[in-house]
């Protein structure tokens, strides 16, 4: 049954914005030829688009540089502010774009251990607030939010998990309370990690793959065919709690110490370091634990930094080991803070001793977003929605 003139022309409408969020600003000739659409149509759906506030002319084309053929069209950046919050257990970074993705402002703000939950809550919104301010957004549309811990699949929300700060639930009603009107998303910084490494980072080739967080924290993200997998109660990844040789107790039920989490997490790879006599000045932008990987990387060579590497990677195949043995990805991504830091070098060791351990072919990769990951998967998420909303039924005019 052929499809009714409206149901055409919003089919068409939401083919030409799609077009203009992946190349950016096209020509009414370019839009006609990547659309395979007629002329007419092309010009119909310009003139609907235009007349809706979704695109405008943003410049011209061709060496005449005249007449309407010349129009470039782009989607109109300031018909929506997004925002982007990546929580960690030392702080809160935010960053806000406009539809289309141009950052337009970013800041970071520290909170404490001793930081109370009302207090780190009320830093965390004025953080969002301000950053929006500089952005020149009187209103965000979306806010996308990363965090790390379980995220009910039924609520969305962030449920109580054992070791994280009280504030990071609270966070996220306090964001909706201030900001009534617009749209709040939660999701697991990993999972967020793993759709920004997907799109933009170190698997844009890969259809399937798992990312292995290793920063503060581990967990893992699990991408299959394309599409990111939650489980049926948001827990899969949740590395930090595989049991596994080499540590003293077992993970339980709130508490991951005694799991993957400590073998692989920034504290016990720091700890390993201090053992080997490994000491280098901290940097205040990441965990300890990736200038430590950094620093011997710098110099693989070296016999104590060959063996603090070697040892890394000894405890970072277990967990690589294990995924590959489940679900077979083809591909583990080293992300977080302390994947890239180890870059190809840990990737290239981890990968050596994978094919020692397991049968299933896979490839190890560095992230190339590290912990910046979470944010830029925060940031697409939002676009993603917002533009899901704004654009969804754009030729009912």
């Amino acid at each position: 049954m052929p499809a009714s003139p409206s149901t055409a022309r919003a089919i068409n409408d939401r083919l030409a914005l799609r077009l203009l969020q992946q190349e950016g600003p096209l020509a009414a000739g370019q839009l006609k030829q990547l659309t395979g659409l007629s002329r007419p149509t092309v010009a119909d759906l310009v003139e609907r688009l235009t007349a809706a506030g979704l695109i405008a002319v943003v410049g011209e084309s061709g060496e005449q540089r005249r007449g309407p053929n010349a129009k470039v069209y782009g989607i109109v950046a300031g018909l929506a502010y997004l925002a982007a919050v990546d929580v960690r257990t030392e702080g809160v970074s935010v960053a806000v774009t406009d539809v289309v993705g141009e950052v337009l402002a970013e800041a970071s703000v520290p909170i404490g251990d001793d930081t109370g939950t009302g207090p780190a809550v009320e830093q965390a919104v004025a953080l969002v607030e301000r950053v929006a301010k500089e952005a020149g957004a009187e209103q965000l549309h979306t806010v996308g939010i990363g965090a790390p811990g379980l995220i009910d699949p039924a609520t969305g929300e962030l449920r109580d998990t054992g070791g994280l700060p009280v504030w990071h639930r609270r966070l996220v009603s306090a964001v909706q309370e201030r900001l009534p009107e617009t749209r709040v998303i939660v999701e697991n910084e990993t999972n967020l990690a793993a759709l920004a490494e997907q799109r933009e980072g170190a698997a844009r080739d890969r259809d399937t793959f798992v990312l292995l967080w290793l920063g503060h924290g581990t967990g893992a993200a699990v991408v299959l065919d394309g599409a990111l997998r939650r489980g049926a109660s948001g827990g899969t990844g949740e590395i930090g709690f595989l049991p596994v040789p080499g540590t003293r107790r077992l993970p339980s039920a709130t508490e991951c110490e005694g799991g993957f989490h400590s073998l692989a997490a920034a504290s016990p790879l720091a700890q390993l370091a201090g053992a080997q006599g490994l000491v280098v000045t901290p940097e205040a932008h990441e965990p300890y634990a990736a200038t430590l990987v950094r620093a011997a990387v710098a110099t693989p060579d070296t016999p104590a930094h060959a063996r603090f590497l070697d040892i890394v990677a000894d405890r970072v195949v277990i967990g690589a080991a294990s995924v590959v043995a489940v679900l077979d990805p083809g591909c583990v991504v080293l992300g977080g803070e302390v994947g890239r830091a180890g870059g190809d070098v840990l990737a290239a060791r981890v990968e050596e001793r994978l094919a020692r351990l397991s049968p299933l072919p896979a490839e190890v990769r560095a992230s190339t977003l590290g912990g910046g990951g979470v944010l830029r998967g925060a940031l697409l998420t939002a676009r993603e929605r917002a533009q899901e909303v704004l654009f969804g039924g754009t030729s009912a005019t």
